[in-house]
C-alpha cells in the first residue's frame, strides 16, 4: 500500500492534519471549492502565507498577444488567460496588535477539512502569538452550489488564556501580487499583472463593494460583502474602501473562553454588457437574497443538494480505501466546476488553479461529460450549449482555414483559438468529432428533446461539413484525412489517425441521420440531398489503417514504420519527455504521450475485434510513457477489457493518487479536472473498466448501454449509478456476479456481456460473470510502469475522531 504524504484515507473527506508548507500550493488546490461560476482557491483565511492566491469566474479573462518569431497566415494573435478577480475570502486577525501568521509565534495544532457530504471545507488552529496568548481560529468555507453568485465564511476566534485584544479585518481585495510561474513548462499559465481596473469602490456599515473592469476584453466585474457579528459587549465596528480595496474591522477584548463569530457573505457578478450600475444592483439584490437564507440556510441548502447529486453519482468500493476516497473526491470535483457554470466553458483545471491559462480543451467533451451525463445530466447540457454559443467563431475559423463548417478551437475561454503552436492545436482536428460525440452520447442518454432540436441539429451538420472538406479520397476509393494530430501530442501532421478517422465516421453518420429526422433543420442550415448522401459515402468509406505484418493498427499511416524511442538511454528522471527533448526528436519516433489508438478501442469500441484489442494494446503498452495525466484512466479500461485486470487496477490507482500525491508535479496550479486523472478519470476507470461500461448506439434515438463487468482479485465489490433517461439504474459487482436495477419508471434494456436483459422496475437481475480472457504478456517502457498494488481489505479512516465539527 502507498501512502498518501499528505493527507489522511478517508471514505468521504480529505483531511490534513498539519500544516506544510513546502506543499501549500497543492494542498490551495485541492481544498478549493467552487461552483462552476465562482472558484476559490483553498487559501488560508489570512491569506498570507500563499502558494498561489486564487479567486476566479468562469468566463472572465484577460488578452495578451501571441508571439510568433516568424508569422503565418491563420496563425492565432491574441491569447486569453484566467485573472485572478477580487479576493473576498480573505479575513486577517490581529491578536494584540500582532498579526496572526502560522509562520511566526507557536502553531500548536492546524487541521484543513473537505467534506464531500456537506460541501464545506473546515480548518482549526491552535496558536500562540510571539507574545504568549493563545488562540483558536476555527472557519468555514463554501461556495455555493445554489445560491450561485453567493460564497460564504463563517470564521470564530477564540480567546485559550487571559484576555486577548483581537482585531479581525474582513476584506476584498484586487490585483493580489502573483507568484513567478516556472519558466519553461507549457502547463503552467500566462501571469497578468494589475489584470482589473478600478471602477468604483464603497463601504458603508458592515457592506463593501469593489467594481473593475479587464483592459483588453472589456469585462465588468463587482464583488460586495456583507456580515453578521456575534461577540461581547463593546464590540467595535469600521469600513474603509479604497480603489483595489474594502475592509469591515470589527475589535474586541474577548476573556478567556469567550469567542468573537463572523458570518461573511461574498456576491460576484460579472458582464461584457452591462453597465456599472446594472452590476452594483446585481450583487446588491445576491447578497439580500443571501442574508435572508443566512450561514445555516447555505449550508443546508448545499448538503441537501449534494445529498440529491451523491444519490445518483456515489461509486462504491470495497478492497482499497484510497481508490474510494479518490473517485468521491474527483467526483466532488467534477459537479463543482460545472454545477452553476450555466452558459460557460468547463476549464481544464476547473476554477482551482491558473493551470493551461484557465482554457478549456478537448478533455472536457471526451472525459468530464461522460461522467457528467450520467449523474448530473443538465451540467452537461449546459457545457455543450456554451459550445453550441461559440459556433459563429468556430464557422469563421474554418472559413479561415479554408474549410467548410466549423472548427472548434483547441484552446479556449471565449471561443477563439489561443494555441499558439499549430501542430499541435490547429492540426488537432479531432476536437470536432469530440464534441459530436458528447452531443450523441447525452441525446442518447436523456432523450432530451429540447436540446435535440435547439442544440444538437447544428453542431452535429457544422461539425460533419468540416470532415466532408477537409478529408478527401484517394486513388483507391478510402476517404482519408491527412495532416492532422491525434490525442498523442508526440506525433503531430499525421495522415490517417485511426482515432481521428474513425470519430469523424461517426460524426458524419449522426449528421446525416438528424438531418434526416428533422425536416426543419435541413431547411434552415440549407441541407440538400446530395450533402447528405456525401456524408454516408465518406462514413461507409472511411480508411482504417491495419499493418498486416505486425498483426495491430499504426496509430496512423506509417507509424509503425518510424524508428523506435531510446527507452533504454531515457532516465527516469527525463520525464516528461517535452521538458527535456525537442519536438522534433519525439515526432518521428514511435513513443506515445498519451492513450490514442487505445483511446479510439474505448470509444468506438466496436470498430475493433477482441484480438486486435489485445495486439493494439501490447503493442502501445510497450512505447507509452504517460507524459499527460489522460491516458492512465484509458488504459485501465482497455486492460480491463482484455483481461490484464491486475494492470487495471494499477492504473486506477495511478488515476486515483495523481493529485492527492502530486503525480504529474503541477497540481499546485490547479487540479487534473479535464486531464481524465483523479477527478474524470478515477470514476472512468472504475465504471468502464471494471464495470465493462459502453454506450454506442446506432443514433441518438437509442440508448444502448452494456456492461462486461470484471473485478480484479484486489477489489471485493463495485457498485454505481448511472441516471439514464430519467431513471436510476444501479449496478452492484462481485467476483462472482453482477446485479442490475432500477427502482421505478419505464423498462429498461441493457446488455451483459453480449446479452440483451430488460430491467423492469423494482425487479432486479442477478447475472453470472464470466471468466476473464487470457491476457497476454504486457510491458511497458523502462521507468513508466504502474505502481503495482497488492490485493488489501484496507479500512478507512474513521470519521468520529476529527476535532471539526
Amino acid at each position: 500500500m502507498i501512502d498518501h504524504p499528505y493527507f489522511t484515507v478517508e471514505p468521504w473527506r480529505v483531511r490534513a492534519t498539519h500544516l506544510d508548507l513546502d506543499v501549500l500550493a497543492q494542498t490551495e488546490s485541492v481544498f478549493a471549492l467552487s461552483n462552476g461560476h465562482i472558484g476559490w482557491r483553498g487559501n488560508l483565511d489570512e491569506g498570507e502565507p500563499n502558494g498561489i492566491p486564487g479567486a476566479y469566474l468562469n468566463g472572465v479573462w484577460e488578452q495578451f498577444p501571441l508571439a510568433t518569431s516568424e508569422a503565418g497566415y491563420g496563425y492565432p494573435e491574441i491569447g486569453q488567460t484566467v485573472v485572478n478577480v477580487t479576493n473576498g475570502k480573505l479575513i486577517r486577525l490581529l491578536v494584540d496588535d500582532e498579526p496572526f501568521d502560522v509562520r511566526y509565534g507557536q502553531l500548536h495544532t492546524h487541521e484543513q477539512i473537505l467534506d464531500l457530504r456537506s460541501g464545506l471545507l473546515h480548518r482549526r488552529v491552535d496558536w500562540t502569538s510571539p507574545s504568549g496568548k493563545r488562540i483558536r481560529v476555527e472557519s468555514v468555507r463554501l461556495v455555493s452550489l445554489v445560491q450561485r453568485a453567493i460564497a460564504a465564511v463563517q470564521y470564530r476566534v477564540q480567546a485559550l488564556g487571559n484576555d486577548v485584544r483581537v482585531v479581525v479585518q474582513s476584506e476584498l481585495v484586487a490585483n493580489e501580487a502573483l507568484p513567478t510561474s516556472v519558466a519553461g513548462d507549457p502547463r503552467v499559465g500566462h501571469s497578468v499583472t494589475q489584470a482589473l481596473q478600478t471602477d468604483g469602490h464603497s463601504c458603508a456599515g458592515m457592506r463593501g463593494q469593489l467594481v473593475h473592469h479587464t483592459a483588453g476584453s472589456g469585462l465588468r466585474l463587482a464583488c460586495a460583502m456583507d456580515h453578521r457579528v456575534d461577540g461581547p459587549e463593546g464590540l467595535r465596528q469600521d469600513c474603509d474602501s479604497h480603489a483595489d480595496l474594502a475592509r469591515v474591522t470589527f475589535s474586541t477584548t474577548l476573556a478567556e473562553s469567550q469567542s468573537l463569530r463572523i458570518e461573511k457573505l461574498v456576491a460576484y457578478g460579472w458582464s461584457g454588457d452591462r453597465s456599472m450600475t446594472g452590476l452594483r444592483a446585481q450583487v446588491a439584490a445576491a447578497l439580500t437574497a443571501a442574508r435572508g437564507s443566512g450561514w445555516r440556510g447555505l449550508a443546508d441548502q448545499q448538503r441537501q443538494f449534494l445529498e440529491d447529486f451523491w444519490h445518483r453519482a456515489d461509486v462504491e468500493v470495497d478492497g482499497d480505501a484510497e481508490v474510494q476516497q479518490a473517485v468521491r473526491f474527483g467526483l466532488f470535483h467534477v459537479l463543482q466546476a460545472a454545477a452553476r457554470g450555466e452558459g460557460r466553458a468547463i476549464p481544464a483545471k476547473g476554477l482551482t488553479g491558473p493551470g493551461y491559462d484557465g482554457h478549456t480543451f478537448w478533455d472536457t467533451e471526451t472525459f468530464v461529460l461522460p461522467v457528467l451525463t450520467y449523474t448530473h445530466p443538465q451540467a452537461a447540457a449546459h457545457a455543450l450549449t456554451w459550445r453550441h454559443s461559440t459556433l459563429p467563431l468556430a464557422r469563421e475559423r474554418a472559413g479561415q482555414l479554408g474549410l467548410s463548417g466549423a472548427a472548434f478551437p483547441w484552446r479556449t475561454i471565449a471561443g477563439q483559438e489561443c494555441s499558439g503552436y499549430w501542430p499541435a492545436g490547429t492540426a488537432a482536428f479531432h476536437v470536432n468529432a469530440d464534441i459530436a460525440d458528447a452531443v450523441m452520447r447525452y441525446l442518447r442518454i436523456t432523450a432530451d428533446e429540447d436540446f435535440d432540436r435547439r442544440i444538437a441539429g447544428e453542431l452535429l451538420v457544422h461539425t460533419a461539413r468540416l470532415w466532408r472538406s477537409l478529408g478527401h479520397r484517394d486513388s483507391r476509393g478510402r476517404f482519408c484525412i491527412d495532416g492532422v494530430t491525434g490525442p498523442d501530442e508526440y506525433s503531430a501532421l499525421c495522415d490517417n489517425n485511426v482515432y481521428t478517422n474513425l470519430m469523424a465516421q461517426q460524426n458524419l453518420i449522426a449528421a446525416a441521420e438528424i438531418a434526416v429526422r428533422q425536416p426543419d433543420l435541413r431547411d434552415e442550415l440549407v441541407i440538400e440531398d446530395e450533402e447528405i448522401a456525401s456524408w454516408r459515402d465518406a462514413a461507409a468509406a472511411t480508411y482504417v489503417p491495419f499493418d498486416p505484418a505486425l498483426g495491430v493498427h499504426p496509430q496512423a499511416d506509417n507509424f509503425t514504420h518510424h524508428e523506435h524511442w531510446d527507452f533504454a538511454g531515457t532516465k527516469a528522471d527525463q520525464y516528461p519527455l517535452l521538458l527535456h527533448f525537442p519536438y522534433f526528436d519525439i515526432y518521428r519516433r514511435q513513443v506515445v504521450k498519451q492513450a490514442d489508438l487505445v483511446l479510439a478501442m474505448q470509444l468506438r469500441s466496436e470498430a475493433f475485434t477482441p484480438a486486435q484489442k489485445q495486439a493494439n494494446f501490447r503493442y502501445y503498452e510497450a512505447i507509452t510513457v504517460r507524459d499527460s495525466s489522460l491516458s492512465a484512466a484509458t488504459q485501465a479500461v482497455l486492460a480491463a477489457e482484455i483481461g490484464a485486470l491486475q494492470l487495471a487496477h494499477d492504473y486506477l490507482a495511478e488515476v486515483a493518487r495523481i493529485d492527492l500525491d502530486d503525480l504529474q508535479h503541477n497540481t499546485r496550479e490547479g487540479l487534473h479536472l479535464a486531464a481524465l486523472a483523479a477527478l474524470a478519470g478515477t470514476w472512468t476507470a472504475l465504471v468502464a473498466g471494471f464495470g465493462g461500461m459502453r454506450d454506442r448506439g446506432d443514433s441518438p434515438q437509442t440508448a444502448a448501454v452494456s456492461f462486461a463487468p470484471r473485478l480484479p482479485e484486489s477489489l471485493d465489490r463495485l457498485a454505481f449509478s448511472l441516471y439514464i433517461r430519467g431513471q436510476r439504474l444501479r449496478v452492484q459487482i462481485t467476483h462472482a456476479d453482477c446485479r442490475y436495477a432500477i427502482s421505478a419508471g419505464a423498462d429498461l434494456d441493457i446488455e451483459h456481456h453480449g446479452g440483451p436483459i430488460r430491467l423492469r422496475a423494482g425487479q432486479g437481475v442477478t447475472m453470472s460473470i464470466p471468466a476473464a480472457p487470457q491476457s497476454p504478456q504486457i510491458r511497458q517502457p523502462p521507468h513508466r510502469a504502474p505502481a503495482p498494488q497488492e490485493h488489501r481489505d484496507t479500512e478507512a479512516v474513521g470519521e468520529t475522531g476529527s476535532a471539526i465539527r
